[in-house]
């Protein structure tokens, strides 16, 4: 990593939440490739490149390791999570199955006061696809689908869909940066809100599975390849 990378992660000011600044940027190294899968999280170097204390790095790390974004190895302490597609399957069918129903169900019971809440989330993610700041699309992101689940009423849901965020942001940053898309994932997105607005719950199920359908099917293809390629670097 050159001298410039370690300067773009490093915090000048001290906020009142370092915690919370110190997972941003390593979420966003995380879901960007910076540190890719397996990569070792040493307290010392993190220290170093953050301009943090080691307790504010350990707090870090255990608020990532909640978010399956780090696991913590035997005698090699916390490396970034592998992200196979076993793993990615299996947040892809809970998706589905979750955001589908809310969606649905979004489209049933919306209102004046959610449609104002989803315009404006809407706006604000067709803004955040156009920065170069992962964590700004993480957060868009998140905040529309909670509009949409917490309109839904499916708050459990929304609490599991909150575990997974983190993974879930991983594998988003993968397939947004793929060309294989027949549809851009802004226009996805644009689509299952335009169901939710004509109220059609049918429309609006069918805009995620579609939505979700194509991102996991270009998720298994470049996690095979990049499998195929630790295998060999392995061998």
């Amino acid at each position: 990593m050159t001298n410039e990378q370690h300067a773009s992660l490093r915090i000048e000011h001290v906020p009142q939440t370092l915690r919370e600044l110190a997972v941003e940027r390593l979420r966003a190294a995380i879901m960007s490739g910076r540190f890719p899968s397996g990569y070792r999280l040493v307290e010392r170097t993190l220290v170093d490149q953050l301009g943090v204390s080691r307790s504010v790095i350990r707090e870090a790390i255990r608020y990532l390791e909640a978010e399956g974004l780090v696991e913590i190895q035997p005698r090699q302490g916390p490396i970034v999570a592998t992200l196979d597609w076993d793993k990615a399957r299996q947040i892809y069918d809970i998706r589905l199955r979750l955001e589908a129903a809310a969606a649905a169900d979004c489209a049933r019971l919306l209102d004046t006061s959610a449609r104002a809440d989803l315009q404006t989330a809407l706006q604000r993610l067709k803004e955040a696809f156009l920065s170069d700041d992962p964590q700004v699309l993480y957060d868009a992101t998140t905040r529309f689908y909670e509009v949409i689940f917490v309109t839904a009423g499916h708050h459990i849901a929304w609490e599991i869909v909150q575990r997974l965020n983190g993974r879930i942001s991983r594998l988003r940053a993968l397939t947004l940066a793929s060309t294989d898309r027949h549809v851009s994932g802004q226009a996805r997105m644009q689509r299952i809100a335009e169901a939710i607005f004509a109220q059609d719950p049918d429309r609006a199920g069918e805009a995620v599975r579609e939505h979700l359908t194509e991102a996991a099917e270009i998720a298994s293809k470049l996690l095979h390849v990049a499998n195929k390629d630790d295998q060999r670097m392995g061998q």
